[in-house]
C-alpha cells in the first residue's frame, strides 16, 4: 500500500472548515494544546500512615484502597509516618501483643510505602494539594492515644500540626476507619463519620467511636459504607470521611467507599 501522507497533510485534506475551527481554538497553533496539557498539575496527595498491620498500625487493605483510587484519580502520591516507637506490638495469628518485641512506625509503614517513605516531619502543606489518613488501630495507637485514655486522647505532635496545617490553608483531609478522631480531637467542630452509632447486631463493632466523637466537640453524621452513601463532605471544614472497617461487610464495599472518599478529596482541590 502506498505511504500514509503526513499529519499535516492528513489534516488539511479533512478541508478548511476543520482548519479555520482549530486556527480560532488555538490561536497559537496546534502546539498550544500540548503546552496546555502539560500546564495541568495532578493534585499532589499526602498519604501519612500509621505502622503496618491493623491492630497495631495501618490497615494495610485501606491503605492499598488509598492509593489505587488515588492512582486512578491521576493524583501525584508522597507517603508519610512518625518517626516514633509503637505503641505496641501485636501478634496477628494470635491478636495478642508480643511482649518482648518493639517497632517503629515509620520502619513499618516503609513496608507498605515499598520503601518510598519520608517522616512526616517533613510533610509541610506547600507542597500538597490534599492529605489522607487512612485507618487501622494505628491511628488509635501511634497516631494519638485514643485507644487508651477516648475523648482525653493526645494527638501525636506532628500529626497534630499537619491537621491544622492543611485546615488553615484550606486544602482538604481525607481520612477513614477510626482516623477521623484525629480531625474530632484536633478540629473544633469539624463533621465527621464512623458509620453507625449502634452495634447493630456486631454489623457495626466500633460503634461507640461516635460517641467518642460527640464528647469531642465534633458532629457525628451516620453514614453506610457502600459507595452511594459511604462519604461524609463537611463542605466546610473541607474533611472527607467514610466508615470502612469500623462495618463488618465485604471488602469491596470497604474498597468502593474508601473511592468515594478519594474521589471528593481530589474534587475538593480543584486539580
Amino acid at each position: 500500500p502506498p505511504p500514509l501522507p503526513p499529519p499535516s497533510a492528513m489534516l488539511t485534506s479533512r478541508g478548511p472548515a476543520l482548519c479555520t475551527a482549530l486556527r480560532r481554538a488555538a490561536p497559537g497553533g496546534l502546539a498550544s494544546f500540548h503546552s496546555s496539557a502539560r500546564r495541568c498539575r495532578a493534585a499532589r496527595v499526602a498519604v501519612v500512615l500509621s505502622g503496618c498491620g491493623v491492630y497495631d498500625g495501618t490497615e494495610i487493605h485501606e491503605a492499598s484502597a488509598v492509593l489505587v483510587h488515588l492512582s486512578r484519580g491521576g493524583a501525584e502520591v508522597h507517603m508519610y509516618a512518625p518517626d516514633v516507637p509503637q505503641m505496641h506490638v501485636i501478634d496477628h495469628s494470635k491478636g495478642q501483643p508480643a511482649e518482648a518485641e518493639s517497632r517503629n512506625v515509620l520502619v513499618e509503614s516503609a513496608r507498605i510505602a515499598r520503601g518510598k517513605i519520608t517522616s512526616l516531619a517533613k510533610l509541610t502543606t506547600a507542597d500538597h494539594d490534599a492529605v489522607i489518613f487512612p485507618g487501622g488501630f494505628g491511628a488509635a495507637k501511634n497516631l494519638s492515644t485514643f485507644a487508651v485514655d477516648g475523648k482525653d486522647c493526645k494527638v501525636n505532635r506532628e500529626v497534630e500540626r499537619v491537621l491544622k496545617d492543611f485546615h488553615k490553608a484550606g486544602k482538604p483531609i481525607g481520612l477513614c476507619c477510626i482516623s477521623p478522631v484525629l480531625a474530632a480531637k484536633v478540629l473544633s467542630g469539624a463533621e465527621v463519620t464512623v458509620g453507625h452509632e449502634e452495634e447493630e447486631g456486631g454489623k457495626w463493632p466500633y460503634a461507640g467511636t461516635a460517641g467518642a466523637i460527640k464528647e469531642l466537640g465534633a458532629k457525628h453524621c451516620v453514614k453506610e459504607v457502600t459507595i452511594s452513601f459511604a462519604a461524609h463532605v463537611d463542605t466546610k471544614n473541607k474533611v472527607v470521611t467514610t466508615p470502612a472497617f469500623m462495618c463488618e461487610t465485604a471488602l469491596h464495599h470497604i474498597f468502593d467507599g474508601i473511592g468515594a472518599m478519594v474521589k471528593n478529596v481530589l474534587k475538593l482541590t480543584g486539580k
